[in-house]
């Protein structure tokens, strides 16, 4: 069974920066397919960015258009976490951000972590 635990979420002022963090633990993350989603007040959870498993160790980053350019997601396969990156914040970005992980019918969420972007 897949835990995931986000962290690194919190309050940041507009333009600044926040590097959320996925731990996976119970068992190895290496052929899921790994994503971030966010939901704010009100409104459906989204995707941010996913982290698509293609063979072996080789995954490629896909990104909702509201975040591209700003938003970088990687995984360190060594310590089982995935991160996400996320530059020049907008307070537009503010939301719960929710780690997942899916495979085959598999599929894990994380608790989320909140980000609070202020203008």
């Amino acid at each position: 069974q897949v835990q995931l635990v986000e962290s690194g979420g919190g309050p940041v002022q507009a333009g600044g920066s926040l590097r959320l963090s996925c731990a996976g633990s119970g068992r190895t993350l290496e052929g899921y397919n790994m994503g971030w989603f966010r939901q704010a007040p009100g409104r459906d959870r989204e995707s941010v960015a996913r982290l698509r498993w293609s063979g072996g160790l080789k995954y490629f980053p896909t990104y909702a258009d509201s975040v591209r350019g700003r938003f970088t997601i990687s995984r360190d396969h060594a310590t089982n976490t995935v991160y996400l990156q996320m530059n020049s914040l907008k307070p537009e970005d503010t939301a719960m951000y929710y780690c997942n992980a899916y495979r085959s019918g598999d599929e894990h969420w994380g608790q989320g972590t909140q980000v609070t972007v202020s203008s």
